[in-house]
């Protein structure tokens, strides 16, 4: 019978060290605003999970739905530029 450990040597050729990279760190940090307002949208709507919404919890989730649309949105945008400024290299 032959074992998995014994086959995850030639699987994976680089060993995993359990942290990530530059790279990964950069791309977190440019995606944390977006991050932080999904967790208050989702702190928002469990806190009405076992109970009607008030008018002040509608509202809260309202707010942190265009908080959400709005770091999405900035996101999007500075991929886009970042992504325009790699490929069009400066001024024809």
């Amino acid at each position: 019978m032959l074992t998995i450990a014994a086959l995850q040597a030639v699987v994976t050729a680089n060993p995993f060290d359990g942290e990530p990279s530059n790279a990964e760190l950069d791309a977190i940090d440019r995606e944390m605003p977006l991050i932080l307002a999904d967790v208050v949208l989702l702190d928002a709507q469990i806190m009405t999970i076992d109970r009607t919404p008030t008018e002040l919890d509608a509202r809260r989730i309202r707010r942190a739905r265009r908080r959400v649309l709005a770091a999405r949105r900035d996101l999007a945008n500075r991929t886009a530029a970042s992504s325009l400024a790699t490929v069009s290299g400066g001024a024809a």
